[in-house]
């Protein structure tokens, strides 16, 4: 049977199970982040909502409420009759009642075995999971959620791995300043034997040109899965701005943001997490490494714009200048939480700054800070720091971009 066929009666068979009533349950997915930066998960289902209490309420045996409402001269026949109606409109008015939005703080913390994802030793592995955001499931559908969760240790403690804990108490205590922030994903989708998809068996496409925002076969590929998981992020409420291919042929870059404070780093995770689910789907592999093919081909990065409300007002740029300074004497220590491997990247050529050297300038895209050429002409705007790796983790990008800025705590 041709593959595509197979994949035809593969979606046909699944789809017959997706369609099955769930009895009152959700599936919720819980997302986390393992030691080496890649996302796990794994479900559990939950009443999807208690049924609201009848309005004058019933007891298990369905007679009392409804009978000590009615005066005492009414037959029991009468009062039986009442009662069953009551009974009956309550669970109509519940079955009508909007589906419940969860919260976090909703949601149980549940648990997994960090010896198997290097979170925790053998002999004291359980991890817990703690929700800290909740999204609705694009792969499910509704009522379905997604879970976001921190990892814990049993001790009361952040695992080590946990990066969002320290991040949002960077984005508590400067909160007054409203930190935007807009981060650039750039990744390249490979097949099983790590070649980018669209390369030559054996050899390499034609040079970088022709491939960035290109249209039409031979210039771009996979266009599916990321129109996919474009919808997937849309549906999921995350506020995905923009997509595009990029320079390597077989690359690709979405945009998330703007968002504000830990909401960044919350739904950049949510969103890699989307891409290899719906990667997984079409069989594919999604890289983040900074720079997937050695040559002269362009690396991918993590670009994080920035901006805090002085900025975004009249007279921003004296604010976005004064950061710069800031930022300058922070380069080696940035460049620590900017990713694996990004010494690989950050070259000076194809697009980059050096990685010994901080840099800065307008529309300028072989520095270490770019300010954009609208920005420079309105005198307030925003900056782009291009300097995080792809494999970069959101919330120590955010977090380390505030306490350069506004001082650690």
């Amino acid at each position: 049977m041709a593959t595509r066929e197979v994949l035809s009666s593969r979606t046909e068979t699944v789809n017959k199970y997706m369609k099955l009533d769930q009895k009152g349950n959700i599936m919720a997915e819980y997302v986390w982040i393992d030691a080496v930066g890649e996302t796990r998960s794994k479900s559990r289902p939950r009443p999807e909502r208690e049924r609201a209490a009848p309005t004058a309420g019933t007891t298990s045996s369905g007679a009392s409420g409804p009978i000590d409402l009615l005066d005492s001269a009414l037959d029991s026949e009468f009062a039986g009759f009442v009662a069953g109606m009551m009974t009956e409109l309550s669970a109509l008015c519940c079955d009508t009642l909007p589906e419940k939005e969860y919260a976090a703080e909703d949601l149980p913390v549940w648990n997994f075995d960090g010896s198997s994802t290097d979170q925790a030793p053998g002999e004291n592995s359980d991890v817990y999971l703690r929700p800290c955001a909740v999204y609705p499931d694009p792969f499910r559908g509704s009522p379905n959620i997604i879970v976001l969760a921190e990892c814990w240790g049993a001790d009361g403690t952040p695992n080590k791995f946990n990066f969002r804990h320290e991040c949002a108490k960077v984005m508590e205590a400067y909160a007054d300043h409203e930190p935007w922030f807009g981060l650039e994903q750039e990744y390249t989708l490979l097949d099983h034997d790590d070649r980018p998809f669209g390369w030559p068996t054996g050899g390499f496409p034609a040079p970088q040109g022709p491939y960035y925002c290109g249209v039409g076969s031979g210039k771009v590929v996979m266009r599916d899965i990321v129109e996919c998981h474009y919808k997937a992020c849309l549906y999921a409420g995350v506020q995905i701005s923009g997509t595009n291919a990029e320079v390597m042929p077989g690359q690709w870059e979405y945009q998330v943001g703007p968002c504000e404070g830990i909401k960044m780093g919350d739904q950049l995770w949510v969103s890699r997490f989307f891409l290899a689910r719906v990667a997984e789907d079409f069989g594919v592999k999604v890289s983040w490494h900074p720079k997937p093919i050695r040559g002269d081909w362009n690396g991918q990065g993590l670009h994080s714009n920035f901006s805090s409300k002085e900025m975004r007002v009249e007279g921003g740029m004296k604010h976005i200048e004064d950061a710069l300074k800031k930022l300058e004497p922070h380069h080696v220590e940035c460049i620590k939480e900017y990713g694996e491997d990004n010494d690989q990247r950050l070259t000076g050529r194809h697009e980059t700054g050096s990685i010994d050297q901080f840099s800065w300038g307008v529309a300028n895209r072989g520095t270490s800070i770019r300010i954009p050429r609208e920005t420079a002409a309105k005198g307030y705007g925003y900056f782009e720091d291009r300097r995080p790796a792809s494999n970069a983790d959101p919330y120590r990008v955010t977090k380390i971009l505030m306490t350069s800025i506004f001082g650690k705590l």
